[in-house]
């Protein structure tokens, strides 16, 4: 007797039971494994994106903000910075590096970044087209806005303020496209990079009324910003620049307790720690993220209660069938496992198509909301919880059919069989 194939004939003689189950079973691991898909890559996401940046210092405001405009550019500046007040940083024994960021502008919805080659070469970005921007307007594409967008090497554009397409545009002064960047899965893929003075030019008309003209203020800038800015040139008049933040790494671990706490109260700028923000972040995140898993083991519970019932009122319908099977020698454990091995037959194609189910959504989502795949966030990759997850829906299998299973050999062979 073979009682596997028993077991799924029972199950293919009830299929609208059955299928029920397996249902209500996909269901509630599809959940948890669209869940656990997004917030494991957020999670990594969250910390491949502030890698090697220690602190961000941008002007006073929310740090959360700063840390999402700053290093995930999700969101708008809280200000601008002088270059005299970043110069002083750049003194400070607890600045081992800084890096420069001037933001304002994007293009079809991707930011424009003037910054240093610090800023790539932090997150080992590597060219795939062109080269890298050298002269004033010229740029660098990340990998998603060189595939999104179609630009080729030489393309000009205009940039626009703001992040969206109805922003006011800078039609005056063209970019020009010198180069495209390997894709890395990091934020730099949906970044245009250039030189910070290029920012300075497209803004200069906007604040010509803060320009100064003297001789010597413009030495003295020149002398700060170079220190901030590697290969600045300034001319006399770029007096009071502004920078949007600074990605500053420490020398020593002694930065990370006294250079906030000094920033913060002696200077007209806000420090940010990208560490704590955006574990701040992902707790927010998962707050929304713990409650969908609640339904999920919601549904998970109601489809085992579910297997429970319909293997207990089959194992009533059909007591006669096993009383034949055990006056023909079937055995008492054999039927045992015969029932138990239908609660897991359920439980193990609702956890295989959950599984299948949970990563298509994923894929489903990129599909449909193009922008969502510019997280880096796919269903092309298997966790080793999921394993867990499948090990874990057995279980429950196991569980729903233990109690009807048991009345197999509570079973009454010469009772049922006198009875007909």
């Amino acid at each position: 007797m073979n009682i596997t194939k028993l077991s799924w004939s029972y199950l293919k003689a009830k299929p609208l039971n059955t299928l029920l189950n397996v249902i209500l079973f996909t269901l509630g691991i599809a959940i948890i494994v669209v869940l656990l898909l997004f917030s494991k890559q957020l999670e990594n996401k969250l910390n491949q994106n502030t890698k090697g940046i220690d602190l961000v210092v941008g002007a006073k405001g929310s740090p959360l903000q700063i840390i999402l405009c700053s290093i995930f550019h999700i969101d708008f500046p809280t200000g601008n910075i002088l270059l005299q007040e970043a110069e002083q940083l750049t003194k400070n024994r607890q600045v081992k590096s800084v890096i420069p960021l001037a933001l304002g502008d994007s293009y079809g919805g991707y930011r424009i970044v003037g910054t240093s080659r610090d800023y790539p070469a932090l997150y080992q970005m590597e060219l795939e087209l062109g080269s890298w921007w050298t002269k004033d307007m010229e740029v660098t594409l990340g990998y998603n806005v060189a595939k999104q967008l179609g630009l080729e090497i030489g393309a000009e554009f205009e940039g626009q303020h703001g992040l969206t397409d109805d922003g006011h545009s800078h039609g005056e002064i063209l970019y020009k496209v010198v180069g495209s960047l390997k894709r890395s899965g990091s934020v730099m893929d949906n970044l245009i990079f250039t030189n910070v003075q290029s920012v300075w030019a497209v803004h200069e008309h906007e604040n010509e009324h803060e320009e100064l003209h003297s001789h010597s203020e413009g030495d003295t800038t020149n002398a700060i910003a170079s220190r901030v800015i590697p290969n600045l040139q300034l001319h006399e008049e770029d007096s009071l620049k502004e920078i949007t933040s600074l990605l500053i790494k420490y020398r020593s671990p002694m930065g990370a307790i006294q250079l906030p706490r000094y920033i913060n109260g002696n200077t007209n700028m806000q420090a940010a720690s990208p560490a704590f923000e955006a574990a701040r972040l992902f707790s927010l995140i998962g707050v929304g993220v713990e409650v969908i898993q609640g339904f999920a083991y919601i549904i998970i519970f109601i489809a085992m209660l579910s297997i429970f019932i319909a293997l207990y009122n089959s194992l009533k319908e059909r007591k006669y069938d096993l009383a034949i099977m055990r006056s023909m020698g079937a055995t008492k454990t054999k039927l045992f496992i015969s029932v138990i091995l239908e609660g897991i037959w359920i439980t193990l194609l609702g956890s295989l198509f959950g599984t299948l189910l949970g990563h298509l959504t994923i894929e489903g989502i990129n599909i449909l909301v193009p922008t969502t795949s510019e997280t880096g966030i796919t269903g092309r990759i298997f966790l080793e919880e999921e394993l867990l997850l499948l090990v874990a829906g057995l279980l429950v299998g196991l569980i729903a059919a233990v109690i009807p299973a048991i009345q197999v050999f509570r079973t009454d062979i010469s009772g049922i069989l006198a009875k007909g």
